[in-house]
């Protein structure tokens, strides 16, 4: 294969399928802000808790669909018809745990993050953050993310932990990951 026809060189995990390639080129660590538009990435986060990545990716539409588009307010009005209806949709992942969380935060974005999600989640982004020659030098949480959930947590947040917080920073640019050798580190710098 000729140099010009080869895939560009990604961070490890983006080689694995379409959809990760995709997704790592197109999304993972592009900013992000809009209270409902985090709110989905936080959701997300918390569904995969425990799972692969790919299989969030693959019914995120359905997620989209079951949860209002993730808009806040909607989300936060859920009832218990909405949460049984949830509860036994196939194209999401039926976690009563998971579930109860997603109502459960939009809840408390509506009552306890007066400054909105948007302002509360950046405020935990690093002002410098090395960029990671390998994957390896990746850790899962931070001092950053540690902090992060332990306000949302403080704020009545549920399944958001520092793992997740920090999964959270990463793919919403917050933090930006992409390997050195990555196009997409080439891109960003």
């Amino acid at each position: 294969m000729s140099e010009a026809n080869a895939e560009p060189r990604r961070c490890d995990w983006g080689n694995s399928t379409h959809d990760y390639a995709v997704y790592h080129d197109e999304e993972w660590g592009v900013e992000v802000r809009g209270d409902n538009a985090l709110f989905e990435r936080l959701t997300l986060e918390a569904f995969q808790s425990g799972l692969s990545w790919l299989t969030i990716l693959r019914r995120r539409e359905t997620f989209r669909t079951a949860f209002g588009h993730f808009d806040v307010a909607t989300v936060a009005a859920f009832g218990t018809e909405d949460r049984a209806r949830l509860l036994v949709d196939p194209g999401i992942i039926r976690n009563r745990a998971k579930v109860d969380a997603a109502i459960n935060n939009a809840r408390a974005i509506t009552d306890n993050v007066p400054e909105g999600l948007t302002e509360l989640l950046w405020s935990f982004a690093p002002e410098v953050h090395p960029r990671p020659a390998v994957l390896a030098d990746i850790q899962p949480i931070t001092a950053e993310s540690r902090a992060m959930a332990k306000e949302l947590k403080r704020r009545g947040f549920a399944f958001v932990g520092p793992t997740t917080a920090y999964a959270l920073m990463q793919a919403t640019g917050m933090v930006d990951d992409h390997v050195g050798y990555c196009w997409r580190a080439d891109s960003a710098d």
